[in-house]
């Protein structure tokens, strides 16, 4: 997980980096099999964006024996609040409070969840 360039990964991208990211590393039939779990796909168009991904430096391929194995080249979290940091942005006039509002009011949150999110404004006030 070296890159530390900014890559901006498309939707499929993101599918495919979940199920790498939750394996640390998978062969393309691994990742294929998951993603058909919950919509169709076809083998080769997963083929295809695997190694389309690894050309613009999103996962690395382990080419040492006959199936190759990737690997993802993206840091999870990194990339998790590079794409929530451009929703802000664009898509709530760079106000954080108005996502965290719509995303709780327009889902079931635990009361877990909302233990771990009153713990973080607890923290965050005490930084400031």
């Amino acid at each position: 997980m070296r890159n530390t360039k900014v890559i901006k990964p498309t939707e499929s991208e993101l599918e495919i980096l979940t199920v790498l990211w939750a394996n640390g590393e998978a062969t393309v039939r691994t990742v294929h099999e998951e993603l058909t779990k919950t919509k169709e796909a076809g083998y080769t168009t997963t083929l295809k964006l695997m190694q389309i991904m690894h050309e613009k430096g999103l996962v690395t391929r382990n080419t040492e024996s006959k199936t190759h194995i990737y690997i993802p080249a993206v840091d999870k979290q990194k990339t998790q609040l590079q794409i929530v940091n451009k929703m802000i942005s664009s898509l709530f006039a760079g106000s954080p409070a108005d996502m965290v509002m719509q995303a709780l009011g327009g889902n079931n949150t635990t009361a877990a969840e909302l233990k771990k999110i009153e713990d973080l404004i607890k923290t965050l006030k005490a930084k400031k």
